[in-house]
């Protein structure tokens, strides 16, 4: 490698020089008459043009007066020049553009044609072998004569980008400098201020490249389980950028100017839209959260909404269709934009910032640089005008992920612990992403957060002080136990199932006491199968009638349990004690919301008639829930969602029908009450309270007899007779007292 040589700085020789941007060296000199590029002080590149007519001495280099401005030297002054290879090319770049000095001509010049100005700039710049090259903020004097009346302009070239190679692009070497390529992208935009017209499909500021990287991974980003959802956005919201600005505007396309992810919270909204930002050839995200906008000085709030869009604006002005994409992130979007006239009282302040933000998005004045992207978990509160196209235009759900979706997030979360050889060999991740139904990326990055704060502190000993066992925490390991012992006690889904509450409705389990128990479950089972096969009806729902204390709710319940869904919640009565109207339906209707999140869910809805506040005298009940029922009964769960929904009530069937509530369901079953007496020896002996020598005089005793008695008070009763000495003639006398005196009666069975 040659060593530097100092040399004095000169005026060009001949002015058509000036024009060519190079440095001038004369062809006698030794050490650099065979260079094509060189390096000034280091960090200036040029490429060189060999003097033949011993205009520039052997130890001068001649330079135009930008070039001296950007390297920032004088005339005699000296300068460190040493040769250099130039194996890096551009992809693309801008170049900012003024009349020189900024001085106008007296006559005014045309309109300057960028496309014309591109194909003269490519031939006298990337002529032949040896291109010019050029570096971020290099200085130019630009006239060229096949441009009729071209002014005598200078050029700052801006917003470069490289690649190694002219064909395929490859990652640049570091290098901050290179030579155009045939391929190079040129745009040109004008100084601001200038008073120079420039005209074209060229006009702009920054070139027209990839607007997302076509190498990106989710899973190096932290996200994991929305591959789909992203291509849903990148489909709606992006396409169209990937396309040159002049085909787009030639189509008339407009851009998606508005992004609504909206869902359960924890499953990811506000990481995805932070990535997408990342991930975007654009300007460096604004990310407000809702309330931030809010302030309490009258008009504020609004100006508050100008200022966010204020850079876009301007560079639209400036750049046109080539403007660099803006975007602005909304966490907690519902925060600002509720229903306008929704708060009754308020100022008036969320309505003037709903209207301000409307008027940006999609006023009369339309930005097409921008692109909103908001979150919510509360869709159902932001107002209808901002859900529309042109506006939030694309709303994506992002709801809780499935199997895989969850593999992919415990595989993130327990990435490091796997690297570092902390996880244990029995932990499957397969095994936990079907265990971890309905939990959200948040409550999945919780569950391993918890599985190693308990794997932690079985290194944690506490005797006279608390300390760690340094030489075992070494030999760490985040085992299947650990996570087993999360699920159990420290990390709950918010949509899955509430297991305690479920085993206290089942908690004696289910007595096969009569074939008809059997076919009551089997009838169950065929809705559960119904619902996760039928490709016609996403809801199914079955009622279960019958006398008070038949076992209704127990039934239901194991339907639901044996359902095996992700999602399963009991609308009961006794959780709604003290609530007016309104606040049951709307807890009903927060129930049935939270299960359309699941893809496929279960409701029990229990004792329909005291959820109605039904008494007969009179009768009385509340129409409002009862209509409130009748709808969410008949409406059909979202796309790609399915429901089951099991009812139990006392109601006879004449109230049922005049209520409405039988044919709001798909169909109906009868839970019976106990009627026979060997029904009666048959929960005895299931139940195993008695002794079985007992067995043949309680068979003595009910032979043939006939009753009326739910199976709930029938176990209450054998349970109370087993509290005395003659457990069994005390059952019997109970159980004939509680059968009006008469074992048989005739029984009239409504159910």
């Amino acid at each position: 490698m040659a060593e530097p040589v100092q040399l004095k700085v000169v005026k060009v020789p001949q002015d058509h020089y000036s024009f060519t941007n190079c440095a001038v060296i004369s062809s006698q000199n030794p050490t650099l008459k065979s260079a094509k590029y060189i390096t000034i002080n280091g960090k200036f590149p040029l490429k060189v043009i060999l003097d033949e007519n011993r205009g520039v001495g052997l130890s001068d280099i001649a330079l135009n007066g930008k070039q001296r401005d950007w390297i920032d030297c004088n005339l005699g002054s000296f300068l460190s020049v040493k040769p250099c290879v130039v194996d890096q090319y551009i992809a693309s770049m801008s170049v900012e553009l003024d009349f020189y000095n900024g001085r106008q001509p007296r006559k005014a010049p045309p309109n300057i044609d960028t496309e014309r100005l591109l194909e003269a700039f490519q031939d006298e710049f990337a002529r032949g072998a040896s291109t010019n090259s050029f570096a971020n903020n290099q200085l130019l004097t630009i006239q060229f004569k096949q441009i009729e009346k071209c002014p005598l302009m200078e050029g700052k070239v801006m917003n470069i980008e490289f690649i190694k190679s002219e064909g395929r692009p490859q990652p640049s070497s570091g290098i901050n400098y290179g030579r155009l390529a045939a391929n190079s992208i040129i745009t040109f935009e004008k100084k601001d201020g200038s008073t120079l017209q420039l005209t074209g499909r060229r006009k702009g500021k920054s070139a027209q490249v990839a607007i997302i990287s076509p190498d990106f991974d989710f899973k190096t980003m932290g996200i994991g389980g929305l591959d789909k959802e992203f291509s849903d956005i990148f489909r709606r919201a992006f396409a169209s950028r990937v396309f040159p600005a002049e085909l787009v505007e030639a189509l008339g396309m407009k851009h998606v100017r508005g992004i609504l992810l909206y869902g359960p919270p924890g499953t990811g909204k506000t990481l995805m839209a932070r990535q997408i930002g990342k991930m975007l050839h654009a300007r460096e995200p604004k990310i407000i959260h809702g309330p931030e906008i809010l302030d309490k000085y009258v008009g504020q709030s609004e100006a508050n909404i100008r200022l966010l869009f204020a850079e876009a604006e301007a560079e639209e002005k400036k750049s046109g269709i080539n403007s660099a994409l803006h975007i602005i992130i909304f966490d907690e979007i519902d925060a600002i934009c509720r229903q306008r006239g929704s708060l009754s009282g308020s100022t008036g302040v969320h309505d003037t910032v709903v209207n301000q933000l409307l008027a940006k998005i999609d006023g009369v004045e339309q930005l097409n640089n921008i692109l909103l992207i908001g979150m919510t978990n509360r869709k159902d509160m932001i107002d209808e005008a901002l859900l529309r196209p042109g506006r939030l235009e694309v709303q994506m759900e992002i709801g809780l992920p499935d199997a895989k979706g969850r593999f992919e997030i415990l595989n993130i979360h327990t990435a490091k612990i796997r690297d570092s050889e902390k996880l244990g060999k029995d932990v499957d991740l397969e095994e936990l992403s079907e265990v971890t139904r309905n939990f959200s990326g948040a409550e999945i990055e919780g569950l391993v957060r918890s599985a190693i704060s308990t794997a932690m502190n079985r290194m944690i000993s506490a005797k006279d002080r608390v300390e760690v066992d340094h030489n075992e925490a070494d030999n760490l390991k985040v085992t299947r136990a650990d996570f087993q012992f999360a699920l159990e006690h420290d990390i709950k889904p918010a949509f899955g199932i509430s297991e305690k509450e479920l085993d206290f409705y089942v908690r004696n389990g289910i007595i096969h006491w009569s074939p008809r128990i059997q076919g009551i479950l089997s009838r169950g089972k065929l809705a559960v199968q119904q619902t996760q096969e039928s490709a016609h009806n996403y809801l199914i729902s079955l009622l279960i009638k019958g006398a008070p204390g038949s076992g209704k709710t127990a039934l239901a319940v194991q339907m639901a349990k044996d359902s095996a869904f992700p999602f399963v919640k009991v609308i009961s009565p006794e959780n709604m004690i003290g609530y007016h109207e309104s606040a049951k339906c709307q807890m009903i209707k927060k129930v049935f919301e939270d299960a359309y999140k699941s893809p496929i869910s279960c409701i029990v809805i229990d004792d329909i008639e005291s959820l109605l506040d039904y008494v007969s005298i009179g009768p009385r009940f509340s129409n409002l829930v009862l209509q409130a029922l009748l709808v969410l009964l008949r409406k059909q769960p979202p796309a790609r969602h399915r429901l089951l929904i099991l009812g139990t009530t006392s109601l006879s069937n004449e109230t049922l029908a005049s209520f409405g509530i039988e044919n709001a369901f798909s169909s109906s079953v009868t839970a019976h009450s106990v009627t026979e007496g060997s029904e009666v020896i048959e929960i005895i002996k299931q139940i195993n309270l008695f002794e079985k020598s007992d067995l043949s005089y309680l068979e003595k005793e009910l032979e043939g007899k006939k009753l009326r008695i739910g199976i709930k008070k029938l176990i209450a009763l054998s349970d109370a007779a087993c509290q005395s000495k003659d457990a069994v003639a005390d059952f019997v006398s109970l159980l004939k007292s509680e059968a009006d005196l008469k074992l048989d009666l005739e029984i009239q069975d409504h159910y």
